[in-house]
Parts: C-alpha cells; structure tokens; sequence
C-alpha cells in the first residue's frame, strides 16, 4: 500500500505531488528546493547555503518517514550551473557519510522559482 509522508517542517509541495512516498519499504522523497518552511522564501547566499536548505528539507521528510541519511540508497542533484559542483559536493559530504549512496548529478537549463539546486532522494526503511 503506498503511504503518504508530509511535514510542516519542509516546505510545502508547490505542485500536484506529495513532498514524499513510501511503497513496500521504498521512499520516494520528491525534488527538493532550497526553501525555508517557516518564511516560505529561498534562504539568502548562493549555492552552498542553497544545498544546505535543500538537504535540510530532505532531512525533515526522511525523519518523518522514521528514516536518516544512512537509509538513503541513491540521491539526484540538478544544478543551474555545473561550475557549482564543487562547492554542492564540499555541503553533500556534511550530510552523509561512507559507504554513500548512488548518485548522479545533472547540471539544467534552468530550475523551478529559479534556484540553484535542487535535490531528490530514495531511501529504504
């Protein structure tokens, strides 16, 4: 049965999606941007302080999910601009440790609101 995950401490889907799901064990935690749940605004600074909201926010739902960062099996990361994978590689480190989870990275034309990254992730409970 796939079950619904949502928490007031990240922001709210912006579209017609659920900020997570979860089916037989799998979570689905939906596309991340970098907002602040308690302004509703981007956080100020560029794109490390971006990927910091941005696993923040995923943070908040995979903890709702009754999950950690440890549970997380692979991570997409889409950036406006590729020259930034450095520094969002330097703030991803802070968030997990060895062995990591599968990931890729794409760098895109453009992200929604206009940000600068922008985050999904799949985890196991």
């Amino acid at each position: 049965m796939k079950k619904f995950i949502s928490t007031s401490k990240a922001p709210a889907a912006v579209g017609p999606y659920s900020q997570a799901t979860e089916y037989n064990g799998l979570i689905f935690v939906s596309g991340q941007l970098p907002v602040d749940a308690s302004t509703g605004m981007f956080v100020e600074g560029g794109v490390k302080e971006q990927a910091v909201q941005v696993l923040k926010n995923i943070g908040y739902i995979l903890q709702e999910a009754g999950c950690t960062f440890d549970n997380v099996l692979k991570t997409t990361v889409y950036l406006s601009d590729m020259k930034d994978f450095t520094v969002m590689n330097e703030v991803y480190a802070t968030f997990f440790k060895e062995p990591y989870p599968a990931r890729v990275a794409f760098g895109v034309v453009a992200l929604p609101k206009g940000a600068l990254v922008e985050m999904d992730v799949i985890a196991a409970n």
